[in-house]
């Protein structure tokens, strides 16, 4: 693989894998590869052994620290080498991964989704951006770790909050939108803004631009609609907006009028004259997942939940890095606040999520661990052992049925046959945002 730590960047002698005497591979770093492994292990994957074992010595120590064999894991940093392997070994030990893709590659969305295909449910995989939305991503994680049960729905309590809430949405509308406009828009809409040479064209225009629109809408007495507008009453107003929205799509059924419907008028209507419920109504819930007043939802599966939060592991990354140290180099609260506002977004987005993960796993006294270099305030991995060498050589083998637990996504230059691929290999990993693989040169 390419080391990029030094100077201009070379192959790497250590992250190496070669064939020895006899027909044995021998990693730069560990040594001779157990033969029993290496028949089924391809030789690009092994280069990749050091990060594929630190992934794997993060899980041990989590799961040491935790005593739990399994939870919820938290990844930044998911499609670095590291990160890739702890987010598929942690997935095969039977844990939920909640896995976050870094800047480097989360403007690639197949990436992200590939990422997310190597979780199993309840996990998933989210792009960088996604996790500075600290509220949202702890919701996420809160979700991934609980599950969803949705036996567990009271529709018999809730339709009444659909109803209650639908009659807050038309009061709003009908004061938003009152009768005294031409049609249910932002009265700023109406305001002439051109040049005095264009106002004579200007209320022509307006009448066809205002005409796709409803019109405003007449006020509806509150004491009205709470007393006559019922959950039956709603059930056939939802009817109509139905039979209309189906007609629209369609180019209009003959009898339905396509350009206009008023749906505060109905509704008024409805509550001076509440609608007989006629007895040979229409069923509804006829269509998968229709919203009804009238039927629950259909019985789902209970999504399962992967557990409490154990840990997080971050892969460390220059922005990373660069963001950590700048923060931790001043002393007071108004020094680390200007610190930030020097950064690149780039370092600001890599801060700001590995912080929202590492905020959750605080909260929920999990272990951190960071992979691929050190972090101020965080504790680094331990050298990995025999053991985890050995957990990521059993993932990487390639079984009967051609799968392996562990895999990587790889692009060979073969400087074999080409001696200069070996630079441009070096070249193309050091690109700003490198593409979503990880380099191998073979010789």
């Amino acid at each position: 693989s390419i080391d990029l730590t030094k100077g201009e960047g070379a192959a790497s002698a250590l992250d190496s894998a070669a064939f020895g005497p006899k027909g044995s591979v021998v990693h730069g770093r560990f040594g001779e590869v157990d033969p029993s492994a290496s028949q089924t292990i391809p030789l690009e994957y092994l280069a990749f052994l050091r990060p594929a074992a630190e992934g794997a010595a993060a899980l041990r120590e989590i799961s040491e620290e935790s005593k739990s064999p399994t939870g919820t894991i938290l990844v930044y940093g998911a499609s670095k080498p590291a990160g890739m392997a702890a987010v598929q070994l942690a997935n095969a030990s039977g844990n939920a991964v909640v896995a976050v893709v870094d800047g480097q590659h989360s403007g690639h969305d197949e990436f992200v989704d590939t990422i997310k295909g190597l979780t199993s449910e309840p996990g998933t995989a989210v792009s960088e951006e996604y996790a500075l939305c600290k509220a949202n991503f702890r919701d996420l994680v809160n979700k991934t770790a609980a599950g969803d049960d949705f036996t567990s729905f009271d529709f018999d309590t809730n339709q009444y909050q659909f109803l209650s809430d639908f009659k807050a949405n038309i009061l709003d509308y009908v004061e938003a939108y009152p009768s005294d406009l031409p049609a249910a828009v932002d009265s700023e809409q109406l305001k002439f803004t051109g040049k005095e040479k264009d106002r004579a064209n200007f209320k022509t225009n307006m009448e066809t631009y205002l005409s796709q629109f409803a019109p405003g809408a007449d006020p509806i007495d509150p004491a009205q609609l709470e007393a006559n507008f019922s959950t039956d009453q709603y059930a056939l107003f939802k009817k109509k907006f139905g039979t209309q929205t189906t007609a629209v799509i369609s180019g209009g059924d003959g009898v339905t009028d396509i350009d206009r419907f008023a749906p505060a008028e109905i509704v008024r209507n409805m509550c001076a004259q509440p609608e007989v419920v006629p007895k040979d109504e229409s069923k509804e819930g006829d269509y998968p997942f229709e919203f009804s007043l009238k039927n629950g939802p259909p019985d789902l599966a209970p999504t399962p939940g992967g557990g409490p939060v154990v840990g997080a592991i971050i892969e460390v990354n220059p922005d990373l890095t660069a963001a950590c140290e700048a923060v931790a180099a001043a002393k007071t609260l108004r020094g680390k606040a200007e610190a930030l506002q020097f950064l690149t977004d780039a370092q600001k987005n890599a801060h700001a999520a590995a912080s929202s993960i590492v905020a959750i796993a605080r909260k929920a006294g999990g272990t951190i661990r960071t992979v691929g270099g050190a972090l101020p305030g965080l504790d680094e991995i331990q050298k990995p052992g025999e053991a985890d060498v050995q957990t990521a050589l059993k993932g990487m083998e390639i079984g009967d049925d051609g799968t392996s637990s562990l895999n990587y996504f790889i692009q060979v230059y073969r400087a074999g046959d080409w001696p200069v691929y070996e630079d441009y290999a070096i070249h193309r990993a050091k690109e700003p945002l490198s593409g979503p693989r990880q380099i191998v040169v073979t010789k």
